[in-house]
């Protein structure tokens, strides 16, 4: 990790969870996390805690609605004007809303859409773009997929998520082709969780906290540190070699 330090991270989602473990990784490595979500409040009070701690890098929170195009497009205009550009983007932001194939609301499909794939795709430009400009050869992009990406559990309720999950599959591998017919070493990382204890089973069963609180009860779950360690890893090996997705599970997980 020691290339990093200094270089220039974006982190989606970076308030809770994955996300804010993965900023407080980064800055620990002494890198400058751009940390975004819809409310800073969180990251704010992240960015204290990694200063009083004396992390060599530093965090600095961004409000960004990844549900708006035009927010995004602010936010990598203002990464330019004030730290030149995005070395690494760690596209974590994701949700999942309770709607079936057969009775889902569209409304709640097309949430998950703009933020799990067209945010995600619309980050990666970006990213990309501000990588060329400025000859950055060996950046590298990073998705927080899911293991909903590879298999389809039999639960109604997170089956459309499972669909947006698949693209990220498919974005990935799609991405790392492109960066190779573009002549670049700039590299495309997918990261596959299981079930990580974080709050994303009480925002999908947010009118049963007890089913969500069961949920994680059930078996002795990942932590949101374990997967910042897996995207340490991935930025830390040599650079001509590409981790192209890691699966991740806890070991009592059935699939």
């Amino acid at each position: 990790m020691e290339r990093w330090k200094g270089r220039v991270a974006l982190v989606t989602g970076a308030s809770v969870g994955i996300g804010a473990a993965v900023a407080r990784a980064l800055v620990q490595h002494g890198m400058k996390v751009v940390g975004c979500a819809r409310s800073v409040d969180k990251i704010e009070k992240l960015a204290a805690e990694c200063q009083s701690a004396g992390y060599q890098g530093t965090l600095i929170p961004y409000k960004c609605d990844l549900s708006s195009e035009e927010e995004i497009l602010s936010m990598f205009s203002a990464i330019k004007t004030l730290h030149q550009g995005v070395d690494v983007c760690i596209n974590n932001a994701g949700l999942a809303r309770p709607e079936s194939l057969l009775s889902g609301k569209t409304d709640g499909w097309r949430t998950m859409i703009d933020v799990n794939i067209l945010a995600l795709s619309i980050c990666t430009r970006e990213a990309y773009q501000s990588m060329k400009e400025r000859n950055v050869d060996d950046g590298h992009i990073i998705n927080i997929n899911s293991m909903s990406g590879h298999r389809v559990v039999p639960s109604s309720v997170v089956h459309f998520y499972s669909a947006t999950k698949y693209a990220v599959t498919a974005l990935t591998e799609g991405l790392r082709q492109e960066l190779r017919e573009a002549k670049t070493h700039i590299r495309a990382s997918c990261i596959s969780p299981g079930l990580v204890e974080t709050e994303f089973a009480f925002r999908l069963h947010d009118k049963n906290p007890e089913k969500a609180a069961a949920t994680y009860e059930s078996i002795k779950c990942l932590k949101a540190e374990d997967i910042a360690s897996a995207v340490t890893f991935v930025l830390s090996v040599p650079p001509h070699m590409q981790i192209g997705d890691i699966q991740i599970r806890p070991v009592e997980q059935v699939s």
